[in-house]
């Protein structure tokens, strides 16, 4: 069986490094190729020293060049609608794990998968506990009529609240199909981004990487659950799960957790 062959759009940035390191450990798949804006020079070298791969700004060049079967995006919104459009039109299946998506985005995303015929997975967080830590905060909100989110993350990060705890806050409100109780005669400007009744706090500062609690409340008791991310080498797992599948599943998927059965 041929590997699945990969390109990651945002090869340069941090993760994108990462995604390259682990692309190229994993038996099955292939990288032969990488675009960002900060690509310096027309090649990138492998990790393993073993050779090199064309690396270059423009996107449609690195298409036409490796015809590659995925693309993997971890850049920033305001590039990765402008580079979907143009994999997709180019029947390369995606993986889209940027932050910053407005719904709009991701309609788009899921509207491109369908008239194009080819498999897209958007997830606002990799981390396999990440997405345990949603799950589990969704079966608990069935129970608790109060509930508020903390999300701390480094100080470079573009968007607040993040989308994983906008997101939880969603899938929380959808799996008790209300939204949550709030504590009246409270300031709503102190109190945090509103979603679904879920007040969330965002935290940004040097040192941090990438957390979050949420905090259920009900007379006498509270319970907690929460991630924390050590380093991006957490978002590897859940990026290759997504490759393999997204060549096999057509259509569109928001969120790991429907590649993981929960």
């Amino acid at each position: 069986m041929s590997p699945i062959k990969v390109i990651v759009h945002g090869a340069a940035g941090k993760v994108g490094q990462e995604v390259v390191r682990a692309v190229c450990g994993e038996d099955g798949m292939q990288f032969v190729g990488a675009v960002d804006l900060k690509a310096a020079g027309d090649s990138l070298l492998l990790p393993d020293g073993s050779g090199s791969v064309p690396f270059a700004t423009d996107l449609s060049g690195i298409l036409a060049r490796c015809q590659p079967d995925v693309m993997v995006d971890f850049s920033i919104a305001s590039a990765t609608m402008a580079a979907v459009r143009v994999a997709a039109k180019k029947g390369v299946n995606l993986v889209i794990g940027t932050t910053g998506l407005s719904p709009d985005d991701i309609k788009e995303v899921e509207r491109l998968a369908t008239e194009n015929r080819i498999g897209a997975v958007v997830a606002p967080n990799f981390a396999l506990g990440a997405v345990l830590m949603m799950h589990l905060a969704k079966i608990a909100a069935k129970y608790l009529d109060y509930a508020e989110i903390i999300e701390l993350h480094h100080h470079r990060k573009a968007d607040a609240p993040s989308g994983t705890a906008q997101m939880t806050a969603k899938m929380m409100a959808a799996a008790r199909g209300k939204p949550f109780l709030r504590p009246e005669g409270r300031d709503a400007v102190s109190r945090g981004e509103q979603t679904e009744g879920v007040s969330i706090h965002s935290v940004r500062l040097p040192g941090l990487m990438a957390h979050q609690e949420v905090i259920l409340g009900a007379p006498g008791q509270t319970l907690s659950i929460r991630h924390d991310t050590i380093n991006r080498e957490c978002y590897m797992p859940g990026v290759l799960l997504a490759i393999k599948a997204v060549v096999k599943r057509k259509g569109f998927i928001l969120g790991l957790d429907k590649l993981l059965g929960l």
